[in-house]
C-alpha cells in the first residue's frame, strides 16, 4: 500500500459553500443501473479478507474489498457494508491522525488492516471582494432562502445509489483550465475567519464545459443557489458525492445517470465567486469532506493493486 501526500499552493480564486450539519436521518436507497461501469474482477472474496488501496492521507479515499456483506468499520466506528460484489469506499479526514485501522465483520469474524496516514500543510488564504451578504448574512429574506438551500442539499446528500461508479477512477471535470484553490486551506473571506476551503478550484472561461469524473446518479441539480450558484451533486455509489459549484449551465437534472466524461454543465460565476471556475467537491456518507484531487490518484492507485490493472 502507498500514501498519497500533496503539498499544496496558496490560492487565488474565491469559492465557498454553506452546508448544514448532517442530519441523522435514514439515507434514501437510489436503484439506477449504469451502463458501461467498470467491470468487477477479480470475482469477490468467498471467505472474510480485507484488502484495501487508494490515497492513504489526510483528505484521502481508499476502495476496500472483502467478504460481499460485511460490515466495515473505519477506527472503531462502523462505516456502512461491503457490496454485493464486496467493494467499500473509506475516506480519511483533514484532521485525520497518524494511523487508521480499517476492520470487516462478518459471521462471527473479524479481518484487520491498519495504514499510516500521510500528513498534510495548510495555507491560510484571504479573499476578499465577495458580496457581505454571502459571507456574514444578515437580511431575514437571505437567511431563508439559505436554509431552504440547505434543505435541499441535505436531500441531495443522502443518496446511496446502488452502483459502482467509483470503479471507474476520477477523471478532471475540467480540461486546460487552472488550480486556482486547493482543498483544506483555512480561509478568511472579507476580513472574516471562515471555515476550510473543502473545495478544489478550476478557472476556466465562462461556458468551459464540466464533466461527470465517474458514472453516476445525479441527486441535486439546482441552477441559483445562495452560496453556489449552479450546483449538480453526483451520486458515484456508497455515499460518494461529488459537487460542482458555480455553474452557469446544468445540461442533467436530478434522476439523471451519468456516464464518465459525460458534459453535465458549464463553468460560471454564479453565487459566492470572485471568477468563472468549477469548485469541485467530495463528501462521503455526508459526514466525511475528502479532497477529489488526491482521489485521481488514489482511485488509480486502488485499481492498480485490487484489478490488477
Amino acid at each position: 500500500m502507498r500514501a498519497l501526500a500533496g503539498v499544496f499552493a496558496l490560492s487565488l480564486v474565491a469559492c465557498a459553500a454553506a452546508e448544514a450539519p448532517a442530519q441523522p436521518e435514514a439515507p434514501t436507497t437510489v436503484e439506477h443501473p449504469i451502463e458501461g461501469a467498470a467491470p468487477v474482477n477479480p470475482p469477490p472474496p468467498q471467505t472474510l479478507t480485507l484488502r484495501c488501496a487508494g490515497a492513504f492521507t489526510q483528505g484521502g479515499i481508499a476502495l476496500c474489498r472483502t467478504l460481499p456483506g460485511a460490515s466495515v468499520a473505519l477506527d472503531g466506528a462502523t462505516v456502512g457494508a461491503a457490496d454485493a460484489d464486496g467493494w467499500v469506499v473509506v475516506g480519511f479526514t483533514r484532521e485525520h491522525g497518524a494511523q487508521t485501522q480499517v476492520s470487516a465483520s462478518a459471521n462471527g469474524a473479524t479481518a484487520t488492516a491498519r495504514f499510516d496516514i500521510a500528513p498534510r500543510e495548510f495555507d491560510i488564504q484571504r479573499v476578499n471582494g465577495l458580496p457581505q451578504q454571502t459571507v456574514t448574512p444578515t437580511d431575514p429574506e437571505v437567511l431563508a432562502r439559505i436554509q431552504r438551500d440547505a434543505v435541499l442539499k441535505q436531500e441531495g446528500f443522502r443518496s446511496t445509489a446502488n452502483i459502482e461508479g467509483f470503479l471507474d477512477g476520477f477523471i478532471l471535470p475540467v480540461e486546460g483550465g487552472t488550480v486556482t484553490g486547493r482543498w483544506g486551506n483555512q480561509r478568511v473571506l472579507n476580513g472574516t475567519p471562515s471555515t476550510p476551503h473543502f473545495g478544489y478550484d478550476i478557472a476556466a472561461p465562462a461556458g468551459t464545459p464540466i464533466r461527470a469524473p465517474a458514472a453516476g446518479v445525479v441527486t441535486l441539480a439546482q441552477p441559483d443557489m445562495h452560496y453556489e450558484g449552479g450546483l449538480v451533486f453526483i451520486d458515484h455509489g456508497q455515499g460518494l458525492i461529488t459537487m460542482y459549484l458555480h455553474m452557469s449551465r446544468l445540461d442533467v437534472h436530478a434522476g439523471d445517470t451519468v456516464e464518465q466524461g459525460q458534459v453535465i454543465g458549464a463553468v460560471g460565476s454564479s453565487g459566492r465567486a470572485t471568477g468563472p471556475h468549477l469548485c469541485w467537491r467530495m463528501k462521503l456518507r455526508n459526514t466525511q469532506q475528502l479532497d477529489p484531487s488526491v482521489a485521481i490518484e488514489g482511485l488509480a492507485a486502488a485499481r492498480a493493486e485490487l484489478l490488477g490493472e
